[in-house]
Parts: C-alpha cells; sequence; structure tokens
C-alpha cells in the first residue's frame, strides 16, 4: 500500500514557488479542510488543515516531501450582469445572501434560474458565461460570504 503525501500548509499569494503541479477548483471546491485530491497532472495526496480554508487561486499547497501544487479556479457557470441599476441590483442579489463577483460595470453570479428571473424582472441584461468565480468575501467570512444571525 502506498501512503498519500501530506499537506498541512497553505502558501501565501505571492509565494515564489515553482509548482510541480496545480489544482484546479470551481468555487464550492476551494473550501476545505480535510479531503483526498488529485491534481490535473495526477499528484495524490491528503489535505489536512487545522481548520476550514478559502483557497485561493495564486495560492500553493505545499506537500511534506516539499512539492508545491498551484491552485487554480476553475471555469463554471455564470451569469454576468449588466444594467442601468447595477447598485439596485447588487442589493437585490446581496439581500438573497448570494455569493456575488463585483467589477466596475458588471456583476457575476453563478448560474441560477430563479435569480436569473428576478434580475431579469428588475432590468438586468444577463450574458451566460463558463469563467472562473471570485466573489467578494463577506465582511465577517474572511474571504467567504458566511452564514450568520439576523
Amino acid at each position: 500500500m502506498t501512503l498519500l503525501a501530506l499537506c498541512q500548509t497553505v502558501l501565501p499569494l505571492g509565494h515564489g514557488q515553482t509548482p510541480s503541479d496545480t489544482v484546479t477548483l470551481d468555487y464550492e471546491s476551494r473550501l476545505m479542510r480535510r479531503k483526498r485530491i488529485e491534481a490535473d497532472g495526477g499528484t495524490a495526496f491528503m489535505l489536512d488543515l487545522a481548520e476550514v480554508t478559502n483557497l485561493l487561486p495564486g495560492q500553493a499547497l505545499q506537500l511534506d516531501d516539499g512539492r508545491v501544487i498551484a491552485i487554480a479556479a476553475a471555469e463554471e457557470p455564470v451569469v454576468v450582469i449588466r444594467g442601468d441599476n447595477l447598485l439596485r441590483l447588487a442589493w437585490h442579489i446581496g439581500n438573497r445572501h448570494t455569493p456575488c463577483q463585483v467589477a466596475g460595470d458588471h456583476l457575476v453570479v453563478r448560474r441560477d434560474p430563479v435569480l436569473e428571473a428576478m434580475l431579469t424582472q428588475l432590468g438586468a441584461s444577463l450574458t451566460p458565461k463558463m469563467l472562473p468565480f471570485h466573489p467578494e468575501g463577506g465582511a465577517y467570512g474572511h474571504g467567504r460570504t458566511m452564514g450568520h444571525a439576523h
């Protein structure tokens, strides 16, 4: 039986290490603590972090044998939102606690037919795409929109 390499270290953005492989993960998959992972090039390892961690594209995982695995964001089904009333649209998205990527002239959310119908009714222009999803972190979620009590 071959033992898997162990990873207990997340290297920060700008770490400067040369990766030996890359793991490409969607938004949901980038939030983890303990999991067996097989990277894109076949490197298998056991991730065992001290706490649930929001992994960011550009960070890396350092294995116990010294190898470095880059973290990349997978393309996933999203909708690009444009409209004259972008602030109002953003408010309605936030009021539903929906993760949202904010840019100067548009918003991006994951595909959701109910949300898309509401946004269309509010006058939004929607463009479905396949893109990496990088939503804003919640004020208290430290990089993630986390649940909270009202």
